[in-house]
């Protein structure tokens, strides 16, 4: 996201507030990507006690790319509430999974992780990455936390990875410059779903 992210108007929750128009404007291909997204999640995950909760991150996170793709933006509504659903709906997986408490363990230090590499980023170079990006990253790192280092490292790296390769094409398409910014919300969300779907 860019650096015009970090001077966002403060957004409230409603389906009419300006952020969600991308979301009503293509109802079909957004419920599309939803259903395709939480289809491999489960598949992934299987009929464990987690389910629910990376269910809730398929379709909160098939919003923000759509949203954050059109709008540059990854609104709090989405991604402030995202921390507290996770935690809880995490917490209540664990007397139901096997070393749970290893595992909330590893969602927190994960969460904390990456919301602190973000942050610095943000911090030293605010151009290439908005403050929406360092909310989200929280919210993911919890998430690839909980299904071990392994899956942590591998969606971190992917997001990196992905989001290069796009912006490396834009240039050799020449569609950008080199100092235009991409959204990265759509790629952060890519990432951590390769580290999902890799460890789950």
């Amino acid at each position: 996201m860019s650096a015009e992210a970090a001077a966002e108007k403060p957004v409230v929750w409603s389906w009419r507030a300006d952020w969600m128009e991308p979301v009503r404007a293509r109802p079909v291909p957004v419920a599309v990507v939803a259903v395709l997204v939480c289809g491999v999640l489960g598949w992934r995950v299987g009929v464990r006690a987690e389910l629910a909760a990376f269910l809730y991150l398929g379709l909160v996170g098939t919003a923000l790319g759509f949203v954050d793709a059109a709008l540059r933006r990854l609104p709090d509504p989405l991604t402030l509430t995202s921390y507290p659903v996770g935690l809880v709906l995490l917490g209540a997986a664990v007397p139901f999974t096997e070393a749970g408490g290893q595992r909330y363990v590893g969602a927190l230090v994960g969460m904390a992780v990456l919301w602190v590499f973000f942050a610095v980023q943000w911090f030293m170079l605010p151009n290439a990455l908005g403050l929406g990006d360092v909310k989200l990253s929280g919210v993911l790192g919890l998430y690839l936390g909980w299904l071990g280092s392994g899956a942590w490292v591998l969606g971190v790296f992917a997001m990196f990875v992905t989001g290069g390769l796009y912006s490396i094409g834009l240039l050799v398409l020449r569609r950008a410059g080199r100092k235009e910014s991409i959204p990265f919300g759509p790629f952060m969300l890519l990432g951590a779903f390769v580290g999902i779907v890799a460890y789950a």
